[in-house]
């Protein structure tokens, strides 16, 4: 899986470091609101949906019975919609004095995303890891994880590594080598580094890991898009 975009070239290998510039997306016209704001009732929620979801894929419930959920839903889907945001808000957190932003409903990560794995990457010395369960509902071939969202769990740790250069970056090329299926229902290991920043791009490898084994690999370019590089 590769997407490419227009990138510099000649540029000169330098040492990942954070810029000195500190980022307010206020600046750019983005809402902020800091992760320890966030209600907790909304993790609730979210946790419960992702749970109804797993359910709907399984289910053999009558007929009756699947009505009668479906107007469950439909009043739930009604009460939310009553009081919406006109975009989503970023949200901030901060760890090991490193301050990183990400959107609301992050497809990945986001924790107001029910689509989203409970996937939660931590810092490390060179990069991030962590580790997430992804249930049926995340199936593509019997008891495996779709390829696509093997994709998205590699995409997301190599962009919150990189984000480790105090960058705000976007993907401008992710190659994924699936080693083996890779299983749902069973905790996943996924990890990503730094190698080199050349310029605006940023070198990165990342893999997910299942019971030891290796399951798929990345190597990716992150493209620098903030901070400006100094002339």
């Amino acid at each position: 899986m590769t997407a490419n975009v227009e990138l510099e070239k000649d540029v000169m290998t330098v040492e990942a470091q954070a810029p000195k510039e500190t980022l307010d997306p206020t600046e750019f016209g983005f809402d902020v609101i800091d992760n320890d704001d966030l209600p907790a009732e909304l993790a609730g929620l979210v946790d419960q949906i992702r749970g109804l979801v797993a359910a709907t894929v399984r289910t053999d419930v009558p007929s009756a019975e699947l009505t009668a959920v479906g107007d469950l839903v439909h009043e739930a889907t009604r009460r939310l919609n009553a009081q919406r945001r006109e975009s989503g808000p970023l949200v901030r957190s901060e760890e090991n004095g490193l301050v990183r932003f990400n959107t609301l409903g992050n497809g990945v990560t986001g924790p107001a995303n029910p689509l989203a794995p409970p996937l939660r990457l931590s810092s490390v010395t060179d990069g991030v890891e962590g580790t997430v369960t992804l249930n049926d509902a995340y199936e593509g071939p019997p008891g495996c994880v779709h390829g696509g969202w093997v994709a998205a769990l590699l995409d997301q740790a190599v962009g919150e590594a990189a984000w480790q250069t105090g960058s705000v970056v976007m993907t401008g090329r992710l190659e994924v080598d699936y080693r083996v299926p890779t299983p749902v229902n069973m905790p996943l290991e996924v990890a990503a580094r730094i190698d080199s920043v050349e310029g605006r791009k940023i070198h990165v490898t990342g893999e997910i890991r299942a019971n030891g084994q290796t399951t798929a690999e990345t190597t990716a370019i992150m493209v620098r898009i903030w901070p400006p590089l100094e002339s």
